[in-house]
C-alpha cells in the first residue's frame, strides 16, 4: 500500500479501512453478492478504497444504501458527503470522501466493469478486513 498524504487522509488509511470494512459487512448483511474492496490508494490522491456490491432490485439497492448510511453514523460517526443514482437505483454511489462505495445492479456493473478499471488497484480480502458472510 502506497504512503498517503496526510493533508488528503487526515486520518490515515487505516481510517478508511474501518469505513469499508463496515460498509462491505453491511452489504454482504443485505444479502449483496459480489462484495469487493479495492485499494486505489497508488492510483489516486483523493480516494483510498472503493467499496463494490451488487444487488438483485432497486428495493435491495435502496435498503443497502440506507443500511450503510446508518451504519457508519452510528458506528463511526461518518457523514456521506454525496450520493448519486438513488433515484434511478442501477448504480448508486455513496460518497464518503477517502471510501466510495458503489452499489450496483448485475446489468450495470457487468457493463462499467470498475474492477477491469481500477486493475492496478488491490483487491483486499474481506477477511482481511474481518468482514465474513453471515
Amino acid at each position: 500500500m502506497a504512503t498517503p498524504s496526510r493533508s488528503v487522509r487526515p486520518h490515515g488509511v487505516e481510517g478508511s479501512r474501518k469505513l469499508a470494512s463496515t460498509a462491505a459487512q453491511v452489504a454482504l448483511d443485505n444479502k449483496s453478492t459480489d462484495v469487493t474492496v479495492i485499494d486505489v490508494c497508488g492510483q489516486s490522491s483523493e480516494f483510498d478504497l472503493f467499496v463494490l456490491a451488487t444487488g438483485q432490485s432497486r428495493r435491495q439497492l435502496h435498503a443497502i444504501s440506507d443500511q450503510i448510511e446508518a451504519a457508519l453514523k452510528k458506528e463511526l460517526g461518518e457523514t456521506r458527503l454525496g450520493v448519486e443514482g438513488y433515484d434511478e437505483s442501477r448504480w448508486i454511489v455513496l460518497d464518503y470522501g477517502n471510501v466510495v462505495v458503489h452499489l450496483f445492479d448485475e446489468e450495470t456493473r457487468e457493463y462499467y466493469d470498475l474492477e477491469s478499471l481500477w486493475a492496478d488497484g488491490t483487491t483486499i480480502e474481506l477477511a482481511d478486513l474481518g468482514v465474513s458472510a453471515s
